[in-house]
């Protein structure tokens, strides 16, 4: 029965047609996180949302939001003198959103994943993921937010009670500082309310070590956080994922810390002038911002070309798996490392940590990082030939910068061209969801052939 003045069936079914059919869920994240910065850009474009009289500008709106939303920390214009307060306020919800989306989503991929494959491959998933509670998408999702605001608080209480006594800063400044700061740390965004990032608090302990430790945090993921909550004591019970995770966590910082120190020891402009305990302070912070958080203590821009080249192989290995950090994540890097020890040793089968690791996972892990280096390659070429007086160096690191979503810059990225911003806007969004997106589709096809060719094998080297 039809009533006069509401829709019937035949005009909801031809509406529906218009409508966007998402047969995979990687659409519906993408479609998703595009929403979110659709709003933000929306938004940053209100006169509101500026300081003095004009809006912003659309491309301006449009770099800023998808910065915020995907938790990179570039930017083409000075936060703290830019944007009002409404402004600042809009971009720390993207960075929430952003932030806890991509935990969440990730965590939740990885679920579906362990659902959608077969009855072996999902007792051994259900064994190496136990930390996520297989099925229970409410427990998921609350512990992202629990683990979220449990250290977003402690973060902002610590940099609260620093600047208010350190700083004498009021009550209600130091409190907002401190929250922006912190929340921008745990999701490993590195936007500040200082034009020259945290400079300033070089020889601060107090406040580089609690913005450090919140990005570590961030940038383990949700399962491995949980998982250490539950069995700390126990490691021999851990998964596979959180093993590879804090390992290499555990040699990359100090890895990069004595790199850089090292590196940067007698540089005039950036860790000479400092004493030798501010100098280690200052390589263990950025050691920690290329995993990918965006936060310099130090002028980036008068690193060494060394340095730089350092920093962007951090960049562009990044965090780990279902975190707010960037890059191709420890997991596929050190997976393939070990696939070359296997290698190079003749060994059949790739053993991590007690555990064989199959060959269709070595493949996932492949193709995301050969697609991730395509990423970096093209755009890097682009940019290099549309602006010839940029050196291929800086315009390397501001490309992966980008696509890592990590925010550290070589001060070029408000000098670009619109087009090559509005690339750097593309690379922010494909370099956030890419991986993840991705991982999950190769994991969800799990087509199986009835017969295989014969076998051929080209020569190699």
């Amino acid at each position: 029965m039809e009533y006069r003045g509401l829709p019937t069936r035949r005009w909801i079914r031809a509406a529906a047609r218009w409508l966007p059919r998402f047969q995979h869920p990687a659409q519906f994240v993408v479609a998703g996180f595009a929403s979110a910065i659709a709003v933000g850009t929306v938004l940053l474009s209100l006169p509101v949302a500026r300081e003095g009289p004009a809006s912003a500008s659309f491309l301006d709106a449009l770099f800023t939001a998808t910065s915020g939303v995907c938790v990179t920390g570039l930017i083409v214009v000075d936060t703290p003198g830019y944007w009002s307060t409404f402004g600042e306020v809009v971009i720390l919800g993207l960075i929430q959103v952003g932030g806890f989306g991509l935990m969440t989503t990730a965590s939740l991929l990885v679920l579906l994943v362990s659902r959608r494959i077969g009855l072996r491959s999902r007792l051994t998933a259900a064994a190496e993921t136990k930390s996520l509670g297989l099925g229970d998408v409410r427990r998921v999702v609350t512990g992202v937010a629990k683990v979220s605001v449990l250290f977003e608080f402690a973060t902002a209480l610590i940099l609260t009670v620093r600047l208010l006594i350190g700083y004498d800063e009021p009550l209600g400044r130091a409190a907002y500082l401190g929250v922006f700061h912190a929340i921008s740390a745990f999701n490993n965004a590195g936007f500040s309310l200082y034009s020259d990032s945290l400079m300033r608090f070089a020889t601060d302990p107090w406040v580089l070590i609690p913005i450090a430790v919140a990005v570590i945090c961030g940038g383990l993921g949700f399962p491995v956080l949980l998982e250490l909550r539950r069995e700390f004591r126990q490691p021999r019970r851990w998964s596979l994922h959180t093993k590879i995770t804090l390992s290499a966590t555990a040699l990359l910082i100090p890895g990069g810390m004595a790199f850089i120190t090292y590196s940067e020891w007698d540089n005039d402009a950036t860790l000479a002038p400092l004493s030798v305990p501010a100098k280690l302070l200052n390589g263990f912070f950025h050691s920690v911002m290329p995993r990918t958080a965006g936060f310099n203590s130090v002028d980036v821009e008068q690193m060494t070309e060394g340095t730089w080249l350092g920093t962007d192989v951090l960049m562009f290995i990044g965090g780990g798996s279902a975190s707010t950090a960037g890059g191709i994540k420890v997991t596929t890097f050190f997976l393939l490392l070990f696939v070359i020890v296997a290698e190079i040793r003749g060994q059949r089968a790739v053993n991590v940590f007690d555990r064989q690791v199959g060959a269709r996972v070595q493949r996932q892990a492949l193709t995301v990082a050969l697609l991730s280096v395509a990423a970096v390659v093209i755009p890097t070429i682009i940019v290099a030939e549309a602006t010839p007086e940029i050196s291929t160096d800086r315009a390397m690191f501001e490309v992966i910068s980008a696509f890592s979503t990590v925010g550290l810059s070589t001060g070029i990225t408000d000098s670009l061209p619109g087009a090559e911003q509005a690339m750097l806007v593309l690379l922010m969004f494909v370099g956030r969801l890419g991986p993840i997106t991705f991982a999950s589709a190769l994991a969800l096809r799990n087509q199986e052939k009835l017969y295989d060719l014969p076998e051929g094998r080209p020569i190699i080297g």
